[in-house]
């Protein structure tokens, strides 16, 4: 895991062609609103109301985002009212009175928008991501104007939610990391509300009044507490008069918001905190107070802790995981607006001992004083971090909604103070901030330790906001990519394809791009029925190791040449085939490719590295056994599953695959690479910024000689109807329980059918929010956290499927099997509206219009279309079909392949236990 220094991310944008960035000077500026600064290309306005305004305009990618922080977190919560702040980000979605009865979710559903809304320390916020328009623009700046400050709150709302909120409560306490988490943080923290989960305590959030979460909400709901951000394709004067004619009518409150001021006293002993709960891999935790973001430690502490937990370079991956003490390591450092801590964490297979690994952890972690960090490890986390600094700059969709965090930790401009900050720390400050807060008296891990010295640290005021940010320019504005039509036809019009002699398809896609990045696809097709027999298990492996040691160089050294390219790779496959994405730069994308070859045809299977990857690989087996989503995922593939053992199709059971784990020997992964391994079946896709006579130069020199010994045949995978039954599974002490359902249709994805039951299937449960299923199970009935459908088809032969799937208390079983059951029934009877059709159609050609504004979607998309010999033309007709589309065809769809009871259903869950346990229902 690696971790960036104030992690508080910032998109920077000009406009399209490389124009000069659009300064606030030259930005018409309605009445009321005032300019405030600008840095490297950000420029920030302040309505008479207070309500801050950050404006980031891009035109290189065709979509906007809008992201409304509000400082307000559970830091701000009273006694007896823990999850109020998590529980208001759930009732904001309600609606206004302008926007009942829903039709705030409709609304984004129909709109294609992504949105969500988050909940943390110091801050909550809401954000969309829609195609660029200005009616969406306008929507989205109305509605969240609307919902600052009059949205219901009401009773009825409360009521149905309490149990979605209990539901998600339930998921997390499935997760044995998830709640060690929470209670080191509770033994870390005695009096400061950063000790109490954001999620809320079960009998506050059940038993909270609605007197006070109106309350609350209009206390920290207004305009003075809030920061809007804008980032994106959009016209700066425009959306400023749309700001101030939505959010400027709002008054500016009279009452006055008190600042926290509860302060953790300096820890004066070791903690230790004991989890007991079902399972089957050890976890250690181990936690240090550590002062806020804007203390000039953090920038070193946030190092140091990269050089302690990065993988594969880590100090702790090499002494624990390479040591075979554990099976993986992790941490974070929070970057909050008060003292904050640093975690780490450590995962252990059930055959290692926990005693030796918490020897080994504590040694490395707090013996920094007599093995002081490098300069060469400094010098490589300093690589990484600003790397990352650099890929988030050239990001500008992740923007707005990352740069929450700097505005809750007290100011945006945080985010480039962390940046300089990052560059200048010096190898001295981080063996300082070491040997100063990584101390035995500053722990929490697990038992108190008396002692006759006590050894307090004081963790150091943060200085004032102010001084920090007062006249800062930051730098220039990184450059921007073209203003890129998007749709299928022009997409086609720029899109070149070649094959090499041996057979590898090329497709390229050539625009420019911000930060001149390049994405690419490789995906390569190994052997056949017959010849993979037996191999399923020694293939995965194959696939998982390639990225850990290739011609000659180790895992850190690729990693190293990889940051030192300021490139990203990532490899996954199986038995049948293996799949590449990568991003590059123009600049270095030979090297990249270059790198890749040896990666891919040249890798060195290391013996400590696979003895590493079968124990994590079995660890997490080890794991999956007692959770309800992988054992109800398990049954549902294993049901009447038709190959033999040794067939690649066939799905092994738990100790089935631990045995074809255990039986994989070193030698048999070289051999399969040298007898499946090569590009005469392959297809890439690139798309960006890069020198198109290069890349048609260096792809046959790289790939063009690579050919598999073995020949390739796709396996195919026939329709198979499956017997309809109903599996139970228990799972004790988890409580949270998982539904999932499938009924196999006869379905290929160019089918006429396959538009029609598309719109169904969003209209039934895979529009998100806002679904018939999620209206029933959460909006209504309060049910679950999330419920939703699915639809797949083959794009070779007719096998497809629909599925289902919720999470849910295990009490409240038969509730959902009949709510459930009863929507079924009632879209085949009634079927489904224009209505429904004409928002499920938009939303469907929205979604679209937004993937194929990412670079590394699109690459992915046009390997795919050589595979299956296909152009863009595929998608100008799927979109026409769309537009074609009539309620009476989607319900004729829907009678045709719809039959409740030929689905395969799984219940997992304490089935058992919920009976004796009182947690409550609706």
């Amino acid at each position: 895991m690696r971790i960036k220094s104030i992690t508080f991310a910032v998109s920077l944008s000009l406009a399209a062609f490389f124009l000069p960035p659009v300064h606030a000077a030259q930005i018409l500026i309605p009445p009321g609103v005032t300019f405030q600064t600008e840095v490297e290309g950000i420029s920030e306005y302040r309505l008479a109301n207070g309500l801050r305004v950050l404006l980031a305009p891009d035109n290189s990618k065709a979509t906007t985002m809008v992201n409304v922080t509000y400082l307000v977190g559970s830091r701000h919560e009273s006694y007896g009212e823990t999850g109020m702040a998590h529980l208001l980000e759930h009732l904001v979605f309600k609606g206004t009175p302008d926007l009942p009865d829903g039709q705030l979710v409709q609304e984004l559903t129909r709109r294609g928008m992504r949105f969500n809304g988050t909940t943390w320390l110091d801050r909550t916020n809401y954000f969309e991501t829609f195609p660029a328009s200005d009616d969406n623009l306008d929507w989205v700046l109305k509605m969240e104007a609307d919902r600052m400050v009059n949205s219901f709150i009401a009773r009825k709302d409360l009521d149905t939610e309490m149990t979605v909120v209990r539901n998600e409560m339930e998921s997390g306490e499935n997760s044995p990391g998830r709640i060690l988490s929470q209670r080191l943080r509770a033994t870390a923290y005695q009096w400061h509300n950063y000790g109490k989960d954001t999620i809320g305590a079960r009998s506050d959030v059940e038993n909270v009044r609605i007197e006070n979460l109106q309350s609350f909400y209009k206390k920290y709901y207004q305009p003075d507490n809030a920061v809007l951000v804008i980032t994106g394709k959009f016209e700066p004067a425009k959306a400023l008069q749309g700001v101030q004619q939505y959010f400027g009518r709002i008054p500016k409150p009279s009452r006055k918001l008190t600042t926290t001021y509860t302060v953790e006293p300096p820890q004066d002993g070791p903690r230790e905190v004991f989890l007991k709960r079902v399972g089957d891999t050890p976890l250690l935790g181990m936690a240090y107070h550590v002062p806020a973001a804007t203390h000039p430690d953090f920038a070193p502490i946030s190092l140091l802790m990269d050089i302690l937990i990065d993988t594969p370079t880590g100090r702790l991956h090499k002494a624990l995981v390479e040591g075979k003490l554990a099976t993986s390591v992790g941490g974070n450092v929070s970057p909050t607006m008060e003292p904050g801590l640093a975690q780490f964490f450590v995962r252990l297979g059930k055959d290692q001992s926990p005693e030796v690994a918490r020897k080994a952890l504590l040694s490395v972690v707090e013996g920094l004083a007599s093995k002081p960090v490098t300069e060469d490890e400094l010098k490589r986390v300093k690589t990484i971090n600003l790397n990352q600094y650099e890929q988030i700059l050239n990001d500008p969709a992740s923007f707005g909604r990352v740069l929450s965090e700097a505005i809750a930790a007290g100011d945006w401009r945080l985010f480039f103070l962390g940046r300089d900050r990052v560059e200048t720390t010096t190898l001295d400050e981080v063996q300082r901030v070491a040997t100063t807060y990584l101390l035995e008296n500053n722990r929490t891990f697990g038992q108190f330790i008396p002692t006759q010295k006590p050894e307090r640290v004081a963790v150091p005021v943060a200085p004032s906001i102010a001084s920090l940010v007062d006249g800062y320019r930051g730098r220039a504005a990184v450059a921007a990519g073209e203003d890129f039509d998007a749709s299928p036809a022009n997409i086609e019009k720029h899109t070149k394809r070649f094959t090499l002699k041996n057979g590898l398809q090329v497709s390229m896609l050539r625009k420019t791009t911000r930060g001149n990045t390049v994405n690419g696809t490789l995906v390569i097709h190994l052997g056949d029925e017959q010849s993979l027999r037996g191999k399923k298990t020694t293939g995965e492996m194959v696939a998982g190791l390639l990225q850990r040691g290739a011609a000659g160089m180790n895992r850190q050294q690729i990693a190293d040449k990889l940051d030192e390219l300021k490139a990203s790779l990532s490899i996954g496959g199986d038995a049948t085939s293996v799949g590449i994405g990568f991003q590059a730069r123009r600049d270095t994308l030979p090297q990249f490719l270059t790198l890749l070859r040896d990666i891919l045809r040249k890798p060195d299977f290391p013996e400590a590295e696979f003895e590493q990857f079968r124990s994590a690989w079995r660890t997490s087996l080890d794991a999956g056994r007692t959770q309800p989503n992988t054992l109800a995922r398990l049954a549902l593939l294993r049901h009447a599953n038709p190959y033999p053992p040794d067939d690649v199709r066939y799905v092994k059971d738990f100790d089935e695959q631990l045995k074809a784990i255990n039986a994989v020997e070193l030698s048999d992964l070289a051999a399969f690479h040298q007898q499946f391994y090569g590009t005469s079946h392959a297809e890439i896709g690139l798309v960006g910024e890069f020198d198109e006579a290069k890349v048609r130069d260096l792809l046959p020199k790289l790939f063009g000689d690579w050919k598999a010994k073995s020949p390739y045949q796709r396996i195919t995978m026939p329709y198979q109807p499956q017997p309809a039954t109903v599996i139970q599974l228990e799972t004790p002490d988890k409580a949270n329980a998982n539904y999932l359902a499938a009924l196999r249709i006869p379905l290929q994805d160019d089918s006429p059918d396959f538009v029609p039951l598309a719109v169904a299937n969003r209209v039934l449960g895979g529009g998100g929010m806002k679904s018939r299923l999620a209206d029933r199970l959460r909006q209504k009935e309060g049910l679950s956290y999330g419920a939703g459908s699915s639809l797949s088809a083959s794009s070779f032969e007719p096998n497809g499927s629909i599925s289902l799937y919720a999470i849910y208390a295990p009490q409240n079983r038969a509730r959902l099997q009949a709510a459930l059951q009863e929507e079924l029934e009632r879209l085949l009877r009634d079927g489904i509206t224009q209505q429904e059709l004409d928002e499920a159609r938009n939303s469907l050609l929205e979604e679209a219009k937004i993937s194929r504004t990412q670079d590394g979607a699109l690459a992915g998309a046009l390997a795919t279309h050589l595979l299956l010999k296909r152009t863009m033309q595929f998608a100008i007709d799927r979109e026409a079909d769309l537009g074609r589309l009539t309620v009476d065809q989607v319900n004729a769809a829907l009678r045709k392949y719809l039959d409740p009871a030929k689905f395969v259903q799984v219940y997992a869950g304490d089935f058992a236990g919920s009976a004796s346990k009182q947690l409550g229902t609706p």
